[in-house]
């Protein structure tokens, strides 16, 4: 006798999965394409994601095709490419769509695909009626839950509950981006293995380690080769510029900026040691097993935290009040939090 409300899973063909998010949450993603692949090894598989994420989902073996939503196109263009974007869904003639995310955009395709099972979250926000466009719902607990366990409830509302060894990252990185990152690093004098690299910015900038500054001129001081990354907008180069004015090494290789997705993550691997805020790099690093040192403020670790990843260390400064999930104290956009971690604390980590 079966327990629960479980579809008939014979006979389907093709299947959808929408992430809707950013570069870290789309990773994160993969470990249900896995899980789906395994289960459903001969069917068609696609997704469809924001264009930016393309990189991270490319040449993934269990991903049949990729489907994309370009956010940068603005006014009568989107509509365009909104109704051409319909249409292919609706081509397609999905049997299985699961929406990861709770968006408005994510539950309209998944009741214009017309598949006979559609999977989503159960949400109060949203215009009237979007959760009876679901034949299944998929239920969030009070309790912290990681991430790629939150994805997989999704497949687990199915009948199909992921065997421990499936719940695994995947990232294609490919050998041209490690000649380019190893060639890069050969010409400022850096080896493989023998630099720490640090990622000190986020697009959320309440999530910044104020005394990263301070920690990097002890490092030197230490020795140790840093190599600094950033994204490639331009508030997150001027806070790296900020960090490292006044710096006078040859010990320091500014690359903020000046990184594909592939090529940060050959980076992070060439490393001997990432240290990270909570942001898209530490789920590379959880991909590639590496050693971490992930700094937490008003975020949860339980959610955004390392997975699968017996190398990571997170650290935080611990107050009763986090995790907030609050941008900065009482949304001030600095986080106590984060300012108080000592960073004595950091190179104590490192040997």
């Amino acid at each position: 006798m079966k327990y629960g409300n479980y579809p008939d899973l014979i006979d389907i063909n093709r299947i959808l999965v929408i992430k809707l998010r950013h570069l870290g949450d789309v990773l994160l993603s993969t470990a249900t394409f896995n899980v789906l692949k395994k289960n459903f090894p001969k069917a068609s598989i696609d997704a469809f994601i924001n264009k930016e994420s393309f990189p991270i989902l490319e040449n993934n073996p269990n991903i049949s095709d990729i489907l994309v939503y370009d956010r940068k196109i603005k006014k009568l263009n989107r509509i365009v490419q909104e109704l051409k974007i319909l249409k292919n869904i609706k081509k397609k003639k999905y049997d299985l769509v699961f929406n990861l995310t709770e968006g408005d955009r994510g539950a309209i395709l998944a009741w214009i695909s017309g598949a006979r099972y559609k999977i989503g979250v159960k949400d109060k926000k949203g215009f009237l009626g979007k959760n009876k466009i679901y034949t299944h719902l998929v239920k969030k607990g009070d309790k912290s839950k990681h991430a790629v366990e939150e994805n997989l409830d999704f497949i687990r509302r199915i009948g199909i509950f992921p065997k421990k060894e499936d719940r695994e990252l995947f990232l294609d990185i490919p050998k041209k981006d490690y000649l380019n990152m190893e060639k890069i690093l050969e010409q400022n004098n850096f080896k493989k293995g023998k630099f720490i690299l640090i990622h000190p910015t986020t697009r959320w900038r309440f999530k910044s380690y104020p005394k990263m500054k301070i920690l990097i001129e002890k490092l030197l001081k230490k020795n140790e080769k840093i190599v600094i990354t950033a994204g490639e907008d331009l508030f997150e180069k001027k806070i790296v510029e900020d960090i490292i004015w006044g710096i006078d090494s040859k010990n320091i290789l500014n690359l903020a900026g000046k990184t594909s997705i592939k090529e940060l993550a050959a980076l992070i691997d060439l490393s001997r040691l990432l240290i990270s805020l909570d942001t898209f790099n530490l789920h590379i690093a959880s991909f590639l097993k590496k050693k971490t040192i992930v700094l937490f403020g008003p975020t949860d670790e339980k959610i955004w935290g390392p997975w699968n990843n017996d190398n990571a260390t997170v650290l935080y400064h611990d107050v009763n009040c986090r995790p907030c999930l609050l941008d900065g104290c009482g949304g001030s956009k600095i986080a106590d939090c984060m300012s108080m971690l000592d960073e004595n604390r950091i190179l104590e980590l490192i040997s």
